[in-house]
């Protein structure tokens, strides 16, 4: 079996059930369940008897290492992380109990466990770590894409936070020998993400008629991954990855904010015309800039040639077809957008734009 942190999550989830989908292996699924953690993304599986679920904070180790005891997996993949710029601006402890100390734990305890296993088991055994290529700071539009040898230059409280806690998996690979993997990634979209981030946001606000905040001129590029080519990757790495290795993953797909806001709503005018004849005949027109985040890095771009020579993996879907896919989720799960749209998400997007003057 393999333990998956923070598998409730968007990145996680998605990677459950593709995993329980694809292989014959059980998973067990810990999550803290916060704001952005959710159940609902993992119902199609809590009759599957090869999943299994237990709230449980990566910073409890007593929890953690009774888990790893009784459960004995021949694998870790790690997603559990506070993942949001925006929020790591406003409330930057939680990136840090999180990101940092609670991988500085799960290290602590998965390394007890592998000490404890038999010759073959840790022969077999993996500690894989999902990580972000904000990691490696904003490049220039002439600058080549970040490799897995990009010096590290985070911007952000989140990508701080995340670039600390890959520095601890390799120390603990290069000096207790744990057998480690990182994987980078490039902006992920698709199923079950948390409307907060840009594309989303986007398709939610516009199905409600509400405004399209974009930062500042809406220039800033990233390179999209669609999330299900990133579960894939995972994969590939986990199998027959090296330890102590990184693997940057990317989509090779840049676009700038505003391309990607237009995009979703030019789709949206022919996928939804009803809401589109409610904001004037085209959803465009409820864009709206906004004050530019502070730090707000200007491209991210990944180089993703390793883990394709390496490993055979590339991705899928271009990203026409992976946001025609994400936008076709997203009108037919309205009541999952409703529910996390409730409570405390209300409060946090009027906290995050109702400063920002148009």
């Amino acid at each position: 079996m393999i333990l998956v942190t923070g598998g409730a999550g968007f990145i996680g989830s998605n990677f459950v059930l593709n995993w329980l989908e694809k292989r014959n292996e059980s998973v067990l699924v810990i999550d803290a369940l916060t704001y952005a953690g959710n159940l609902e993304n993992l119902k199609s599986v809590e009759n599957n008897k090869g999943f299994s679920f237990q709230q449980a904070d990566i910073n409890d180790q007593t929890v953690i290492e009774n888990l790893l005891s009784k459960n004995r997996p021949r694998a870790i993949i790690h997603f559990a992380a506070e993942s949001h710029v925006d929020r790591s601006i406003l409330g930057p402890e939680a990136f840090i109990q999180t990101n940092i100390n609670g991988t500085f734990r799960l290290l602590s305890c998965s390394l007890r466990y592998f000490e404890s296993l038999t010759a073959a088991e840790k022969s077999e055994f993996r500690f894989l770590h999902v990580s972000t290529d904000e990691v490696y700071g904003s490049l220039e539009p002439e600058d080549p894409p970040f490799s897995e040898t990009t010096p590290y230059a985070p911007n952000s409280p989140y990508s701080a936070s995340k670039a600390a806690s890959d520095h601890l998996v390799r120390a603990w690979h290069h000096t207790h020998g744990l057998p480690v993997l990182t994987t980078n990634c490039s902006n992920n979209y698709g199923p079950f993400q948390f409307p907060e981030k840009l594309i989303p946001l986007t398709i939610a606000n516009a199905l409600q008629g509400k405004a399209l905040p974009i930062y500042g001129n809406g220039l800033n590029i990233r390179d999209w991954l669609y999330v299900v080519d990133h579960c894939e990757g995972i994969a590939a790495v986990l199998a027959s990855g090296q330890p102590g290795e990184v693997y940057n993953i990317g989509g090779w797909n840049e676009m700038t904010n505003i391309d990607i806001v237009r995009t979703i709503c030019r789709l949206l005018d022919a996928k939804s015309p009803q809401t589109a004849k409610a904001a004037g005949g085209r959803h465009e027109n409820l864009i709206q800039f906004v004050k530019d985040r502070p730090g707000h890095d200007k491209r991210y771009a990944i180089n993703a040639t390793k883990i394709f020579n390496t490993l055979g993996w590339k991705p899928k879907e271009t990203f026409e077809s992976g946001i025609h896919k994400t936008i076709d989720w997203y009108l037919a799960n309205n009541d999952w957008v409703q529910h996390v749209q409730s409570g405390d998400y209300k409060n946090w997007i009027n906290k995050q734009y109702a400063s920002r003057s148009a």
